[in-house]
């Protein structure tokens, strides 16, 4: 019985052992080893959305493309609840969030993040036949705004004590405003520039105010080594010209951060 117990003990150690060892890998061997890198997304254009053929393109999308590819694996794209970004990053189910994320406080605390790659700001978007009424954060007070569950326009919205109506992503906070079943939306500027007004899907929609400034960046799991990786792709893809030439492409040029 000894003896027995003795092996037991002995398996659980082994076992233990080698548990520990594979989560001792780090981040660029553990997405090396499967093959792919698993990027965490929502429905956000200019940065990451669906062609008609149902593949993921977008600013974000195909920069995420490149790094998979300089690392030797693929990118996969996986679509998350924002709120749930966090939870999804340190369960392994997704390997980074690339989705024009804001660096807030709870991101730089929660994950090993880029450096900032482009600039942008939370804007109040409203039907256009109202717009000239809401040129101001007073003027605004009284709405009642759709906003991403756990995204930097929930926070400057609660920050600035609106009435807020949580959804699942930005594109859904644009069909609240565009159906009447939500007075205005709150979400990031670059998405309101490809989205909304002349040309676009929402031609009765548009812009006014600007609530804040912002960074955006890349994260990956705390302590995670693809975050230095990533700065060196950043600073390569510079260097050539390549990340210009496609922030053009979706005419983000403007927002871009110099490295």
């Amino acid at each position: 019985m000894k003896k027995f117990v003795s092996k037991l003990v002995l398996f659980a150690m082994v076992l233990a052992l080698v548990c520990s060892c594979a989560y001792a890998e780090t981040d660029s061997e553990y997405v090396k080893a499967k093959g792919t890198l698993v990027v965490g997304i929502t429905v956000f254009q200019p940065m990451d959305y669906k062609n008609e053929a149902g593949e993921w393109l977008g600013f974000d999308a195909d920069l995420a493309k490149a790094f998979a590819e300089s690392l030797g694996v693929k990118a996969e794209f996986q679509e998350i609840e924002w709120n749930n970004k966090i939870l999804e990053l340190n369960g392994r189910n997704i390997d980074c969030v690339w989705n024009g994320m804001t660096l807030t406080s709870e991101v730089l605390a929660s994950m090993a993040c880029s450096k900032a790659y482009c600039n942008n700001a939370q804007v109040v978007i409203v039907p256009a036949n109202v717009a000239e009424k809401f040129q101001s954060v007073e003027s605004v007070k009284g709405l009642n705004f759709a906003v991403e569950h756990g995204s930097a326009g929930m926070e400057v919205a609660q920050a600035n004590g609106f009435k807020t109506t949580n959804v699942q992503d930005q594109a859904t906070a644009l069909m609240e405003v565009a159906s009447g079943t939500a007075d205005a939306a709150i979400i990031d500027s670059l998405m309101a520039a490809a989205m909304v007004g002349k040309g676009t899907g929402y031609e009765n929609l548009t812009y006014t105010v600007a609530l804040n400034s912002e960074e955006y960046g890349v994260g990956f799991r705390k302590d995670s080594d693809l975050a230095d990786k990533l700065n060196a792709f950043f600073d390569a893809k510079y260097n050539d010209g390549s990340i210009q030439k496609l922030a053009e492409t979706y005419k983000i040029q403007a927002a871009l951060i110099k490295q």
